[in-house]
Order: C-alpha cells, then structure tokens, then sequence
C-alpha cells in the first residue's frame, strides 16, 4: 500500500494553481498521479481518497475534475469542510493506493 499525504493544488514552484477549486484539483491529482507513477502505481490503483475542501459548497466543482482521473472505477472518497487550508488553498487531498509493480 501507498499512502500519500496531503497534497495541494501547487505546482513544482509551490505556487496555488489558477482557476480556484477546479484548477487547484486538477494540479492536486496531477501532483498525485506523478508520485504514484514514480512509486510504481498509477489513478486506476487508488483505493481511498479524502477530500479537505476550504467552502464545502465547492464540492460539485471539485467534483467535476475529480471524476475524470478515475475512468475505470471511483475510489472509495470522504470529504469534509476545513477552517483553512495551508497557503490559503482552496482544497487538500490525500489518498491510497496499492503497487502494481515493484520499482526496485
């Protein structure tokens, strides 16, 4: 198993992505996807996922990008509202997700 902490809508500089909660999600599930392909996992091994949102009434935003990483299946998700996000970030996510191949 994988479990990856936390991550934010950054980019490698460590700057919030454009376009509030839906270019925030895309760059945190970007930045997910990469961690887990370079731990010999990929989107179609996630299992679990949490969703920290700054304004819950953005969930169908966060949503609408969400489901699009997840083709084959949605993984098992949890979301809940914050009373702030580091950076002023408008969402937080974490995961876990199984290895599909050994990367030694």
């Amino acid at each position: 198993m994988l479990y990856l902490s936390g991550q934010l809508g950054t980019d490698s500089t460590g700057t919030l992505a454009s376009g509030g909660i839906k270019g925030e999600t895309r760059q945190a599930l970007e930045n997910i996807k990469r961690v887990l392909a370079a731990n010999g996992s990929s989107m179609d091994d996630v299992v679990k996922c949490t969703a920290m949102l700054a304004d819950i009434k953005e969930w169908a935003g966060m949503n609408e990008v969400y489901v699009t990483y997840f083709p084959k299946h949605l993984p098992a998700r949890s979301a809940f509202a914050t009373n702030g996000l580091v950076l002023g970030g408008r969402i937080e996510l974490e995961c876990m997700a199984t290895r599909t191949e050994d990367t030694k």
